[in-house]
This record gives structure tokens, C-alpha cells and sequence, in this order.
């Protein structure tokens, strides 16, 4: 007998007691009314019999969704969606008592009327391009306006994957194409224009060089610049014949030297 009372005892403390773990925030539900008291880490002690302990997640939590939302031109776009929300640990019985426990179905319900009216208002493409984020931040925005109050942080929306109508799709594709090869295109003119002006620098300056050259050669450097000639045909060991005008060379023939 004395056994099966300290079973019973034992039984009794286990399940008179929850542990909150970091990241949780708990609250005591006694005969159906929350407590105001948020608890957010450690052992609880309780009687299972009137009260029960109702935890959530006070972590920055991921709501995936996969939608369609339409456009300003009437298309409709496939995407997958991740809202990032977390719950203020002071309204944590607050949200418990007014929305409930199945709080993530209200998000749902305010990120589809946000989303239809801010997506409304960009092109199908602009979700496609560099605009997403404008988007994102004006949906996240417009969630907030709603759900901040009732302590649910929205901290993040993202569009991971956009899925275009086929022709739209196609039509951006070929876009891109088309300005990729015009950008290619114009590289390649570019560097065929700089390559016209090298070749227009360096042909006036040889340009240059021969005039100033032609402009330096007088009469008399023409006479030394003869001599220097002779002097240097003297040095070879080789026999020459000059024929001369008696100014210049007019031509040179030379022969080896014959043992």
C-alpha cells in the first residue's frame, strides 16, 4: 500500500510540473483564463487537475506559403513565400486570448489581402526584377499595420521563387538577350574605336617625326653625314668601289677580301 501511494505521489509531481525552454514563453491557462504572467524559462509547477500550461514560440518562427498574386496588368504569378514573425513575450497572452493558438491562419489572411493590394499596383516583370524588394518591404509594411498591435512582428516577407506566365517569361527572356548582345556589341565598337585613334596617334607621330626630321637635314649636316659614310667605309677590311659625284655616295660596291 505504502508503495503504491508513493507511485501515485511520484506521478502526481511529474505531471504537476512543465519546463519552458529558452526560446518559449508559457502562460497558465486556469479553469480556461489566462494568466498575465509570462514565463519564459524553467520549471513550472501546477495542478493538472484546474490548470495546464500553454506554450509558444517567442523565436523569430518561418510561415512558408505558396501563392498566386496578381499584377497591375491583370496576370496572375505564381510564388513561394516565407514570412519571417515573431511574438512579443509581454502580449504572448494577449494573442492567446484574442486570436488564439492558430494564429499563423490569421498571418496567412493578412499577408493575402496585403499582397493583393501592393502587387497591384507593380507589373508582373517588376516581381521578376530589381523591384522585388521594393515589394517585399511594402507588403511587410502593410502587415505590420495590422498585426504590430496585436503583438505579432512581422520582421521579414520574401519572395523566394517567382514563376511568370510562359509568354511574359519569354518575352523578358528575349529582352535581356537583346540588351546583353547590344551591350556586347557596343564593347566591341568601343574597342574598335580606340583602336582607330591609336592608329591615327601614331600615324601623326611618325608624321611629325619625319618633318621634323626633313625640316633638321641642311645642306651641311647632309655633308658631314657623308663623311661620317666614308670614314666608316674606310674601317672595312673589305675591297670597295665608290662612285661619287664628289658630294655624296651615289653607290658602293663591295667585295670580299681575297686571300
Amino acid at each position: 500500500m505504502k508503495n503504491l501511494f508513493t507511485l501515485i505521489v511520484t506521478l502526481f509531481l511529474f505531471t504537476s510540473c512543465a519546463v519552458v525552454r529558452p526560446g518559449e514563453a508559457g502562460v497558465k491557462q486556469k479553469l480556461g483564463k489566462l494568466d498575465s504572467k509570462v514565463i519564459t524559462q524553467g520549471t513550472v509547477f501546477y495542478n493538472p487537475i484546474t490548470t495546464k500550461i500553454v506554450k509558444e514560440s517567442i523565436q523569430t518562427n518561418n510561415l512558408e506559403l505558396v501563392l498566386r498574386l496578381p499584377s497591375k496588368e491583370g496576370l496572375s504569378v505564381d510564388s513561394e513565400i516565407s514570412i519571417l514573425y515573431r511574438l512579443e513575450v509581454e502580449k504572448v497572452p494577449s494573442i492567446l486570448e484574442n486570436i488564439g493558438p492558430n494564429f499563423k491562419a490569421v498571418i496567412t489572411s493578412v499577408f493575402r489581402s496585403a499582397s493583393a493590394d501592393v502587387c497591384s499596383q507593380f507589373f508582373a516583370k517588376d516581381m521578376h526584377s530589381g523591384r522585388r524588394a521594393d515589394i517585399e518591404e511594402a507588403i511587410q509594411k502593410k502587415m505590420a499595420e495590422t498585426l504590430d498591435n496585436e503583438g505579432i512582428m512581422i520582421e521579414a516577407v520574401l519572395m523566394k521563387s517567382i514563376q511568370l506566365p510562359r509568354g511574359l517569361s519569354t518575352s523578358i527572356e528575349q529582352k535581356l538577350q537583346a540588351e546583353q548582345d547590344a551591350m556586347r556589341m557596343e564593347f566591341i565598337l568601343q574597342q574598335e574605336r580606340l583602336e582607330a585613334e591609336r592608329k591615327i596617334i601614331a600615324a601623326k607621330g611618325t608624321r611629325d617625326a619625319q618633318k621634323i626630321l626633313s625640316e633638321g637635314l641642311t645642306k651641311e649636316i647632309i655633308q658631314l653625314r657623308s663623311i661620317d659614310a666614308f670614314k666608316e667605309l674606310a674601317k672595312s677590311a673589305n675591297s670597295k668601289v665608290i662612285i661619287t659625284d664628289g658630294k655624296t655616295p651615289y653607290l658602293i660596291n663591295s667585295d670580299d677580301k681575297k686571300e
